[in-house]
């Protein structure tokens, strides 16, 4: 029995699971979890990547269902002599038992796990699993652009299988990574009317060259139709240099809605309030509306509208973000505009006809 689960949890996995079963929730789970995602979580995408590397390691995995986490990552204190517990004669038959102080798993090294994994080549380029090369470009249904989203400082951290630095026995070594360069997070208001179409923005920013010049950089953001705020876009190694360690910070721009004039969104739905008099919502009107996409839709009534009566049109809102060609609905709310006072005439009249 396992000492614990948690690394097969993340991968959703059972302890007995094969290394087939263990790529494939890798996959499933860094997809899901990446940072440049729109539903990606750093955290959540470290430990991902840090679970994968223990458990697809024959050696570390043992370690790890004897001993936990801790021995895993080679940070367990050394182990009892030749018969006790690591020792040679001891359980587990790992002479020299567990070196101390090994490197913590960073950002960088889930980032070059993924890269390695899907076949990005590391700081060499190549290809990625989102229909973009690594030298720069767009992907189709991904939220980050910019070459060095797959940067790596080097080989697998730590190794894969067959190529851990250090092995067993004697503790498990790890390639030292370049520090993990700080996120710089900015907002980016986006209208509706862009959000729509997928329009392309391009603008400068004046960042921290080296030796602290000031210098331009253009930064080129194909928007997707449909993608909604929060979505983060991320360019890694385009912020400032950073002497201490010769990289940049990577930049994160994280979409906002403006505020619209006539729509509010709820998802993939456009909501449009359209004020009508006391009148109008009695006797009818006939009016026009505005559609997301500059055309004009007609709206008529004859009879009277109740306060929360609403009118609904198909295909009408905003893209899908997974499938563009289909679209949310626009919703037509009413906003009747009640008279304050009624004059003794206007009072009789509704006495004598309600």
């Amino acid at each position: 029995m396992v000492k614990d689960t948690k690394l097969y949890d993340l991968l959703g996995v059972s302890p007995t699971a094969a290394e087939a079963e263990i790529k494939k929730g890798y996959r499933k789970a860094a997809l899901k979890y990446h940072p440049d995602k729109p539903t990606g979580d750093t955290e959540k995408f470290k430990e991902i990547s840090e679970a994968f590397e223990i458990l697809s390691d024959a050696q570390k995995r043992e370690v790890y269902d004897t001993y936990g986490i801790e021995a895993a990552r080679g940070n367990a204190p050394q182990f009892g002599g030749a018969g006790g517990p690591g020792g040679p004669g001891g359980p587990g038959g790992f002479a020299g038992g567990f070196s101390g102080g090994q490197h913590a798993f960073s950002q960088d090294d889930a980032f070059n796990i993924f890269s390695q994994f899907f076949g990005g080549g590391g700081a060499g380029g190549g290809a990625s699993p989102f229909g973009f090369s690594a030298s720069g470009g767009s992907s189709d249904d991904f939220g980050g652009f910019g070459g060095s989203s797959f940067h790596s400082s080097g080989g697998m951290p730590g190794g894969m299988p067959g190529g851990m630095p250090g092995g067993m026995p004697g503790g498990f070594g790890r390639q030292q990574a370049r520090p993990e360069e700080e996120v710089v997070q900015v907002n980016l208001p986006v209208s509706l009317e862009d959000l729509f179409s997928g329009k392309k923005k391009s603008f400068k920013i004046t960042r921290k060259g080296a030796g602290g010049v000031p210098e331009k950089k253009q930064i080129d953001i194909q928007l997707k139709p449909g993608w909604k705020a929060g979505t983060k876009i991320t360019f890694k190694g385009e912020g400032d240099y950073n002497p201490r360690t010769g990289g940049r910070q990577t930049m994160q721009f994280v979409l906002q809605e403006k505020p619209h004039e006539f729509f509010v969104r709820e998802d993939n739905d456009l909501i449009h309030t359209m004020p009508i008099t006391f009148k109008e919502s009695l006797l009818g009107f006939s009016k026009q509306v505005q559609t997301i996409d500059g055309r004009t839709i007609p709206i008529s009534r004859s009879q009277p509208i109740q306060p929360s009566q609403t009118s609904t049109y198909p295909g009408q809102g905003m893209a899908l973000p997974k499938n563009p060609t289909q679209r949310g609905d626009l919703i037509i709310k009413f906003k009747i505009s009640y008279p304050t006072s009624l004059t003794p005439q206007q009072r009789q009249a509704i006495a004598d006809n309600f």
